[in-house]
């Protein structure tokens, strides 16, 4: 018989069984067509190995007028810049208490129960102290001028350690030689350039005061200066962990100059769906009436404690961003050599905290925000009213032309408001080029810009469909697509379903509870189009699909991202890993997310193919390879090298069997062949694989191994009926 070449259609398709799709691949993970071919997809590299808090739901890459490349990335927890690949924390403030706030310590713990009346805090939340003292209940007095039970070897000053000396009798709980922090010397008049203890203060008189002690060991005021994450005790009070652990001495008030500066409210790391038993966090209440759920009773989720999304977008080279069910803000760069990345953003609304003010009629409370680049206006998509503080679902109101401040509509500006009347909820926007697309749960419009009187207008596109979540749609080359809840759709100037040879296979094993969790993004070096969704068994994003817009084919595999971005400010699409990294994809071989980095596990494996006719048995004796490992970083000895699997199998309902050399490992020395722009791993292989039909699988795992596959080939003999 002639050889029998193993070419396949382009692209994995998965709607039928894997006889049925003869002639085509049926699995693969960590794998792309690129001109019908399938290779191993491109590694990644980390942006840097710094980290940042929360899991990140959305990144932004903008330049200011000054040059500055810069980052947003927005998390459950908090929001920053990154810059020269540090991450920033610009979280905006949501309240400042000035010496209201009080500490507890017990010894032997490093909990710190702090009471902050009103202060609005929940679990998971962030406070940052300053002015606090160290934590004390220890008192000592001395009597300067006669015979002293202790031996003071510094200057009695608040803020200064001392060490007591060994000599005298110490107070008891007191321990000789240890660290002690001075917390608060009252009535020590002495000369503080003079010593106690050692040497006699030369006046004449008695001098006596009380000082109070704190472990240094403990919670000392550089300890309590800092920022925490908090756990939600009542109303009045929570708690924060400290480094250290309390000693005895450590129980008093830190001082009665703190300063607690509390950042906005956390978000959730992952979506809660629907209300009642089991929704939300523990002891949960409403904004009506904080904390107010107990056991057993119904809770409904908010904004504190929603799965946190962000949206982003630039006002010139401002920033404006927008926590989903929370307050718009603006964080602005630095005008100097430096893009002052230590501002925290500030709320466009006075009815958000008080501490910045604009227009009291932008928008305190919003689901999603972006900027028209063609007229210049800020859009709020369900939001709340003009004098309300209620949101509502389907409002849009837009602030006048070049101005992000001004938000009370008047006959002499453009700001106004409209509300849809399909659906329930405003899923997400997007911006084309001549429109921008409004999703809610059920419909699609289309907002364009008309000019006065009436700014926008806005067009029902299609009803009677869905979007997964707030990022499940890309827009690339005019064209928009988004995954659904049950399939896939695309918008070319009318809506349309996209065919997905796929559809079967990533809607039947998805957790649709999660799917404001999905995302979608682009790879344009590739014509690929991305969406990461969680299985049906997991709560965090661990899958992905790809479209091919190009060559029009789809596949799949497995990977953990929680945000993407393809900016061609940075060159390469970035996606951000459960690791708190941010990595450039396409920028290595292997996963640069370790050090050292590991190998990638990249497989393709075709559906069942007849030998033959498929009448007979076939005897497959050997193969032909055809390969090229182009763009492999792998140096001598450990050369590029993949595994080709060939399963054989009797009957479409058989169990696969084995062949006597079912595993293939190149071993031509690649190493002195770089220049060569195809090569062939090696010449002949030779098997012993007799069935009726024969599935092909190319596998590799080895660090620096890059490979695309051509066509190789089998020489069958035929080997009976039976």
């Amino acid at each position: 018989m002639p050889l029998q070449q193993l070419q396949f259609r382009p692209g994995v398709n998965r709607e039928g069984t894997t006889l049925a799709n003869e002639g085509g691949w049926f699995e693969c993970d960590k794998v792309r067509f690129r001109s019908g071919y399938p290779q191993k997809i491109g590694g990644w590299a980390a942006l840097s190995y710094n980290t940042f808090l929360g899991v990140c739901r959305s990144l932004w890459n903008w330049v200011t007028l000054k040059g500055f490349n810069l980052l947003g990335v927005g998390t459950n927890s908090k929001f920053y810049i990154e810059y020269g690949g540090v991450y920033y924390d610009i979280t905006p403030i949501r309240k400042i208490t000035t010496n209201t706030a009080t500490f507890a310590a017990t010894p032997g713990s490093n909990i710190v129960i702090v009471t902050d009346p009103a202060n609005g805090i929940q679990t998971g939340d962030y406070v940052t102290f300053s002015g606090a003292l160290a934590l004390s209940i220890q008192t000592v007095t001395i009597t300067v001028g006669v015979p002293t039970v202790i031996n003071l070897t510094f200057n009695i000053a608040n803020g200064t350690p001392i060490v007591l000396s060994t000599t005298g009798t110490l107070p008891t709980g007191l321990i000789a030689g240890t660290t002690y922090y001075v917390v608060n010397s009252s009535g020590i008049t002495c000369n503080l350039a003079t010593t106690l203890g050692g040497t006699p203060i030369p006046t004449i008189g008695t001098y006596s005061g009380t000082i109070k002690l704190s472990n240094t060991n403990g919670m000392s005021a550089t300890v309590l200066n800092s920022e925490f994450q908090v756990t939600y005790v009542s109303a009045n009070t929570y708690s924060i962990t400290a480094p250290n652990v309390a000693t005895a001495y450590d129980t008093g008030n830190g001082g009665s100059s703190i300063v607690a500066t509390y950042q906005i409210t956390a978000g959730g790391a992952i979506y809660t769906a629907g209300t009642g038993w089991g929704a939300g966090p523990w002891n949960a209440g409403s904004a009506a009436n904080a904390w107010a759920h107990g056991w057993g009773t119904a809770y409904s989720a908010g904004f504190g404690n929603q799965l946190r999304l962000w949206s982003q977008a630039n006002f010139g080279q401002y920033l404006i961003f927008n926590p989903r069910g929370g307050a718009l803000y603006l964080w602005t760069p630095g005008t100097g050599d430096d893009p002052d990345v230590t501002v925290p953003g500030k709320v466009l609304n006075s009815s958000g905290s008080g501490i910045y003010d604009t227009d009291v009629d932008c928008p305190s409370i919003c689901n999603f925000v972006l900027v028209s680049d063609e007229s210049r206006i800020v859009i709020a998509f369900g939001c709340n009213d003009y004098g309300e503080s209620t949101l509502d679902p389907l409002l849009i109101r837009w602030s006048d032309q070049e101005s992000y401040s001004v938000w009370s509509p008047v006959i002499t500006n453009q700001a106004g408001s409209n509300r849809l009347s399909h659906g329930s909820t405003i899923v997400t926007a997007l911006q084309t080029r001549q429109e921008i697309l409004v999703w809610t749960d059920t419909t699609l419009y289309s907002m364009q810009y008309s000019g006065p009187p009436y700014v926008w207008q806005f067009q029902l596109l299609a009803d009677n469909l869905s979007i997964a979540g707030p990022n499940a749609a890309s827009t690339v080359n005019g064209i928009t697509y988004w995954m659904g809840t049950d399939k896939f759709y695309v918008y070319s100037g009318r809506v349309e379903t996209l065919p997905c040879s796929l559809r079967q296979y990533v809607f039947d094993d998805i957790n649709r509870n999660q799917g404001y969790q999905f995302f979608s993004g682009t790879n344009e070096g590739y014509s690929e189009i991305w969406w990461f969704y969680c299985s049906a068994n997991s709560t965090v994003v661990d899958r992905y699909v790809i479209y091919n817009y190009l060559d029009r084919v789809w596949y799949y595999g497995t990977m953990g991202r929680s945000a993407w971005l393809d900016s061609p400010l940075r060159g390469y699409p970035m996606g951000v890993t459960y690791d708190n990294l941010i990595v450039y994809h396409e920028a290595a071989v292997d996963d640069g997310t370790t050090i050292p980095a590991t190998p990638i596990t990249s497989y393709i494996q075709s559906s069942d193919f007849d030998i033959g006719d498929g009448h007979n048995y076939g005897f497959v004796w050997r193969m032909v390879p055809d390969i090229t490992f182009d763009g492999s970083t792998t140096t001598a000895p450990n050369f590029p090298n993949v595994n080709f699997t060939v399963r054989p199998r009797q009957n479409p309902g058989a169990l696969y069997g084995s062949a006597d050399s079912p595993t293939v490992t190149s071993g031509l020395p690649y190493g002195t062949v770089h220049s060569y722009n195809v090569q062939q791993f090696t010449q002949l292989v030779y098997t012993r694989i007799r069935g009726r039909q024969l599935a092909f699988k190319i596998e590799s795992n080895t660090l620096g191994t890059q490979w695309q596959l051509g066509v190789p080939r089998i020489d069958v003999k035929p080997d009976g009926r039976r």
